[in-house]
């Protein structure tokens, strides 16, 4: 298999890329895409062999969740079991942006996503190109960095293409991305909510 790469707008993707991003999406395809801060490898988030393919092509274990982007609150809501008040008040004031919040998944996205913990990680990127990919292809999409497990993150797609060429099939090419530091993670899917990981969001009373 060939790596093609195709070169997008970072601020206003063009709408015919995007279109291939999606059908490459559709047909179980992994798709790497510049983020807020390192390129993501997105796959359908909703089927269980293009999950799997993430993790053998980043050779990432079993054990670490993968979030997932989406382009709406009401996509969010579709794939969490309960949206607790905290949650859409936290998605109203951060989102589009780097917060990831932790649900209780819907029975029906793969269990591989969340680790076999039952839970879902989940985001809605501020970076036009992600969120974009997303809307286009009307489905969650994964997003761990695009490089193999233990490996920098890369901030340009030709360090994502030296890593997975002829593993990954798209690679959007936003140009370089400014790195920095990961999405806040919080964990809503308890009471109360419990800091994961600090990041790039500071929220008060969560440290």
């Amino acid at each position: 298999m060939n790596t093609e790469v195709r070169s997008v707008d970072p601020s206003h993707p063009d709408a015919s890329v995007l279109e291939d991003g999606a059908h490459c999406l559709w047909r179980g395809g992994l798709v790497a895409f510049p983020t807020e801060t390192f390129y993501g490898l997105g796959a359908n988030a909703t089927d269980r062999r293009a999950v799997a393919r993430v993790f053998e092509v980043k050779g990432r274990p079993q054990s670490k969740p993968l979030l997932v982007l989406v382009d709406s609150a009401k996509m969010a809501e579709s794939l969490a079991l309960e949206v607790p008040d905290l949650a859409r008040r936290l998605m109203a004031t951060y989102w589009p942006g780097p917060l990831t919040l932790v649900f209780q998944a819907s029975p029906e996205l793969p269990a591989e996503l969340g680790a076999g913990t039952g839970t879902v990680g989940i985001r809605m990127p501020g970076q036009p190109v992600a969120r974009a990919l997303v809307r286009a292809a009307g489905i969650p999409i994964t997003a761990p960095s695009a490089n193999p497990s233990g490996a920098e993150p890369p901030t340009t797609a030709a360090a994502v293409r030296r890593f997975f060429e002829g593993t990954v099939d798209l690679i959007l090419d936003g140009g370089p991305t400014p790195g920095g530091r990961p999405s806040t993670i919080l964990d809503v899917s308890i009471s109360p909510p419990r800091l994961l990981r600090a990041g790039a969001v500071e929220i008060p009373g969560f440290r």
